[in-house]
């Protein structure tokens, strides 16, 4: 009996001790699962406040890039303005230029083409008591009369073109016997440095190429001299040659002097005129009177089309 109460004894003890153990088992396992809950917990937080993170990151990145944006668009919008300004700037100042310049003219042809004061006579020698002199001659209050002679054109067309040897820009000469061997044309034009003259250069030196590809050759003359002609050629930034033609050795040749009423007197003036010469030296076409818009691609025209 004292075995068997030992036995019970001896039993109850260890049932206390595996209780024990799955007791301390249990709670170290509480223990654990606390701990991982904690730090899926720390983890989930961690996420959040990266996620929290990238977003402003991502917000501040697009309010930099608005911002870039917006101050490219005000730098070109500013620029933008400020080229036109300046634009608007140098087309004003061109345009007073060409008004000064025009007024200028203006003013230069009217005191040109202003008579003069007659020449008051002399009054007659009063004869002395001594001696009777005869009275001096009274001198004629009229001056002679300009001259205002005009050319009848030694060429016309269908004709060949007369000797001529005259001073060209780029310190050459231009002979008659230079035009054969293509198409040449020439255009005589008032003065240099005039309104209607600087357009109609502009509008033959633009197509200068079109005129080369059809085997022609373009030359301007005026009464103007080479000098004059040099200045307004780098001036302009013409392609084509001038000649000069201070004796009227080709205005004869041609016949483009006409005589033109200024302020109600009449002067000598070069016929604004466009002549054509063949391979052959021969005239083959003119315009005479011409008006300065459109015409260089009329002529342009005829080459192509002769």
């Amino acid at each position: 009996m004292a075995k068997k109460k030992k036995t019970t004894k001896k039993k109850a003890a260890k049932k206390k001790t595996t209780k024990k153990a799955a007791k301390k088992k249990t709670t170290k396992k509480t223990a654990k699962k606390k701990v991982a809950k904690k730090k899926a917990t720390k983890k989930k937080a961690k996420k959040k406040t990266m996620k929290k993170k990238a977003v402003k990151k991502k917000t501040k990145k697009k309010a930099t890039k608005k911002k870039a944006t917006k101050k490219k668009a005000t730098k070109k919008k500013t620029t933008t303005k400020k080229k036109a300004k300046k634009k608007a700037t140098k087309k004003k100042a061109t345009k007073k230029a060409v008004k000064k310049k025009t007024t200028k003219a203006k003013a230069t042809t009217k005191k040109a083409a202003a008579p003069k004061k007659k020449a008051a006579p002399k009054k007659a020698a009063k004869p002395t008591k001594k001696k009777a002199a005869k009275p001096a001659p009274k001198k004629s209050d009229s001056k002679p009369a300009k001259n205002l002679t005009v050319y009848t054109a030694q060429v016309t067309v269908g004709g060949t073109m007369p000797q001529f040897d005259l001073p060209l820009t780029g310190n050459k000469n231009l002979t008659n016997e230079q035009l054969k061997g293509q198409k040449t044309v020439i255009y005589f034009y008032p003065k240099d440095h005039t309104p209607g003259c600087t357009i109609e250069g502009h509008d033959f030196s633009k197509l200068k190429n079109d005129f080369s590809d059809n085997n022609t050759v373009v030359y301007g003359v005026s009464r103007d001299s080479i000098k004059s002609h040099e200045r307004f050629i780098e001036k302009q930034n013409y392609t084509i040659e001038l000649i000069s033609d201070e004796d009227e050795k080709l205005c004869s040749i041609f016949g483009a002097i006409k005589l033109k009423n200024m302020y109600g007197k009449q002067v000598r003036g070069i016929d604004r005129s466009t002549f054509v010469i063949d391979e052959n030296g021969q005239l083959v076409k003119e315009w005479r009177s011409v008006k300065v818009a459109g015409h260089a691609e009329e002529v342009l025209e005829y080459i192509k089309n002769s």
